[in-house]
């Protein structure tokens, strides 16, 4: 396989089962699950992410001569701003109320999912820094010849990042709230890092939570079974309907992430009396566990806690992963050992009036925000300073 962009052509396909699960995770890497073949093809074909529902697949491929992937871009055209987790309402507000045509818009992304790995997918035997730019000259292209006003690279990684702003993309910093495995042994060498007040906090509400009398599963690869989908699908819809009305995903995606990708979820489900009233979603990395979706039946104070927060690191610590990943936004978070935690999207903006009020804004943005994750940080960690233990 040549290792440069000489020869190498563009395309674009609407349907990602048309590349082999082969090659796109050859090029996408073993690390993040979501952009994987088997996600991303799921979500298409169970009619979750299409046109229908406002998300045009768009797949940008590099290929050379000979016809094998050297890079990929996961793209959708869309309609809408819905489940995307970077928020662009109001500059879509502005803009229309100017007179501008904000939709359809491109967007670099995993549907319905704020986590950040990869977005300029590259094969690790070609020329990383060549295939990369080419991938982003490409994304241009393909906005051009779309006519949108803007193009947005939703939660790519930090040197992504840095690369697209070098090509003229506008920078934007968000933040999420992570939970770092310092290399402890048991959940009480992790409460042992905490200041007193949290550690008691954090017992008190586990204590609170196993006098329940309920029981605490994680399932995973042949574990997983219909009915376990079935019983979470009415958890998830649950928080749905209090959250933000409209599902996103529909039981048929549930089932098929089981079946295609069973070895990588960890499903919390608890029950009560062998009877399942509430779970939790994760996705497995190579070095991380991703929080997805939770949902309950029946009302249990600091169950979310514990089902999504607490045995997400009781199984990180027992399975030696780096991080826990628990979704967007919750500053409810940090008093459990979650830190504030950089993320990163890059925007296209192709109407000069636009583009010069969103740069603008972001400049003024950027800086609150990495104001915020420092304060966050250094004024509210929940951890101790300094390594001595203190009494419980």
């Amino acid at each position: 396989m040549p290792d440069g962009a000489d020869a190498v052509r563009l395309m674009v396909t609407d349907r990602l089962a048309e590349v082999s699960a082969a090659e796109w995770d050859a090029c996408a890497g073993a690390a993040c699950p979501f952009v994987s073949h088997a996600f991303l093809t799921t979500l298409e074909e169970t009619g979750c992410a299409t046109r229908e529902t406002g998300w045009l697949p768009q797949h940008l491929l590099a290929r050379n001569s000979e016809g094998q992937l050297l890079g990929a871009v996961p793209l959708y055209l869309k309609g809408h701003s819905y489940g995307e987790y970077v928020f662009d309402w109001g500059w879509a507000d502005a803009y229309e109320e100017a007179g501008g045509r904000y939709y359809p818009k491109l967007q670099a992304c995993v549907p319905f999912t704020p986590v950040t790995g990869p977005r300029l997918l590259v094969h690790p035997r070609a020329d990383q820094a060549s295939i990369r730019a080419l991938l982003i000259s490409g994304l241009q292209e393909v906005a051009r010849r779309h006519g949108v006003a803007s193009l947005h690279v939703t939660f790519p990684e930090q040197d992504e990042w840095e690369a697209l702003g070098k090509a003229g993309f506008l920078q934007r910093i968000g933040r999420q709230y992570h939970w770092e495995n310092r290399s402890y042994r048991s959940f009480d060498d992790f409460l042992s890092a905490l200041t007193s007040r949290k550690r008691k906090a954090i017992r008190k509400e586990r204590a609170k939570t196993a006098n329940l009398g309920l029981t605490f599963r994680a399932l995973s690869g042949d574990e997983l079974e219909v009915k376990h989908w079935d019983a979470f699908y009415d958890f998830y819809l649950s928080t749905a309907d209090r959250k933000w009305g409209q599902p996103y995903l529909n039981l048929e995606f549930f089932h098929e992430l089981g079946r295609r990708m069973a070895e990588k979820i960890v499903l919390f489900i608890v029950e009560r009396d062998g009877k399942p009233v509430a779970g939790a979603l994760n996705l497995l990395g190579t070095d991380a566990l991703y929080g997805r979706n939770w949902g309950c039946v029946e009302d249990y104070r600091f169950l979310h806690f514990e089902t999504c927060y607490y045995q997400a690191i009781d199984y990180a610590i027992a399975h030696g992963l780096r991080r826990v990943e628990a979704g967007a936004q919750g500053e409810h978070k940090i008093q459990r050992g979650y830190l504030a935690t950089e993320t990163w999207s890059a925007h296209l903006i192709l109407d000069p009036a636009l583009e010069r009020a969103v740069a603008d804004f972001l400049r003024r943005e950027r800086r609150q925000v990495m104001r915020e994750i420092d304060y966050i940080n250094e004024e509210h960690s929940p951890y101790r300073q300094g390594g001595i233990a203190e009494e419980a």
